[in-house]
């Protein structure tokens, strides 16, 4: 049996990309493999397989405003219940084939992890991303703060599987500069793609070539380092010059950092500006949105993978992005436009082009779709025959 831990995402609606890999990631491992996922339960103090309510959650996500784990009040009192009358021993199936973490864990969740660990499987962790320490000043305080005692706690496990070379060269070089010598092996892994049904997007073809004013497509939440602020100000610049386009940006925004993003949004919305702005939306939503777009832009300054660059382009939209990092690396195979810098000027000139020269669309729209990409079954099966390759060590 192999164990995915999903303790965050089996608790919240948000499909933010680390959900979005966590439950893809489980759908595929489930196909290939006898899998279960688990959660560790903080009111019963043990992990346990999910419970009806928290598979609704993780096989259903809706639209959420926000992307905190919430417990209703009847889970929470039947497991401090379950705790008083000594109910709280774990009870998992064993983990033969090993464990999975996929999220990013809390402090909480880390504490517990050696009891998860005491099943003697192979331990492996994703990892997603060094943002929080090489932009801080665009990451929540407390991710901040946190971050260097979880990139320790990684030390514990047999094996990491990196979404990127840039994620896995940042994680190696964070532990050298620590000086620790006993590390566990970390690979580039990419990750993979959930399918699509392509045929209503073969409009490309039409939709790139047209004189008719495009519609830009941005997905992503909305946060400091995604850099919509710069994207805002390169629409405006092009607005005033008197081009006619439409900029549809979907995303949930993230408080700590959007203000002045969101501040943006809304002047140039009071004034008049084709800019829509739907928020999170659901998959219904977001394939209408592709659909009809006419290229994407990904303004972000840095990302672990970048799956909605190569998202779009699954879906034969050229996009717009950053040559630097992982991004860089998600945009090379064609059908990019790759900055070397994301700022409102040059942002500004690459959108102006692309506007401009519907042939380049077409051009870029044809290379997008002469890509192949990684399947989750594909990634499932190169991370299960890596963790065959892994020695279980000793605790750290």
């Amino acid at each position: 049996m192999l164990l995915i831990d999903v303790s965050h995402t089996s608790h919240t609606r948000a499909r933010t990309g680390v959900q979005r890999v966590v439950r893809s990631l489980l759908q595929a491992m489930t196909r290939l493999e006898a899998a279960e996922a688990v959660t560790f339960d903080p009111y019963r103090r043990c992990w346990r397989v999910l419970e009806s309510w928290e598979r609704t959650i993780l096989d259903h996500p809706k639209p959420a405003a926000g992307r905190s784990a919430r417990w209703p009040w009847h889970a929470r009192w039947r497991g401090r219940i379950t705790r008083i009358l000594g109910g709280s021993a774990s009870q998992l199936p064993s983990a033969t084939r090993g464990i999975i973490v996929p999220e990013i864990f809390s402090p909480r969740v880390a504490t517990a992890l050696p009891n998860l660990f005491n099943a003697g499987a192979p331990r492996v962790a994703l990892f997603h991303d060094a943002i929080a320490l090489r932009l801080p000043e665009h990451t929540p305080r407390k991710t901040v703060a946190r971050f260097p005692a979880y990139l320790q706690e990684l030390l514990a496990f047999d094996g990491i599987a990196a979404v990127s070379t840039d994620s896995q060269a940042a994680l190696l070089d964070y532990w050298r500069w620590l000086e620790v010598r006993a590390t566990p092996p970390v690979i580039a892994l990419p990750l993979g793609l959930d399918p699509v049904d392509t045929a209503p997007l073969q409009r490309t073809s039409t939709a790139s070539t047209s004189s008719n004013a495009p519609t830009v497509l941005c997905v992503g939440s909305i946060e400091g380092r995604k850099n919509h602020a710069a994207l805002f100000d390169a629409c405006e610049t092009l607005w005033s010059d008197g081009l006619n386009f439409t900029l549809h940006v979907i995303g949930m925004p993230r408080p700590e950092t959007a203000r002045d993003a969101l501040e943006r949004l809304r002047a140039l919305q009071a004034c008049g500006r084709p800019l829509r702005f739907d928020g999170a939306v659901d998959d219904d939503a977001l394939a209408a949105a592709y659909a009809t777009c006419d290229f994407t832009v990904y303004p972000s300054l840095m990302e672990g993978f970048g799956l909605p660059v190569l998202e779009s382009l699954q879906r034969g939209r050229p996009c717009l992005c950053s040559s630097q990092g992982a991004l860089g690396e998600s945009a090379r195979g064609g059908g990019c436009v790759a900055l070397d810098k994301v700022d409102a000027e040059s942002l500004a000139a690459a959108l102006r082009r692309l506007i401009q020269e519907p042939a380049e669309r077409a051009r870029l729209a044809a290379e997008a779709r002469e890509r192949t990409f990684r399947t989750w079954d594909v990634y499932a099966r190169e991370l299960l025959a890596w963790m065959d390759t892994l020695r279980r060590t000793p605790d750290r």
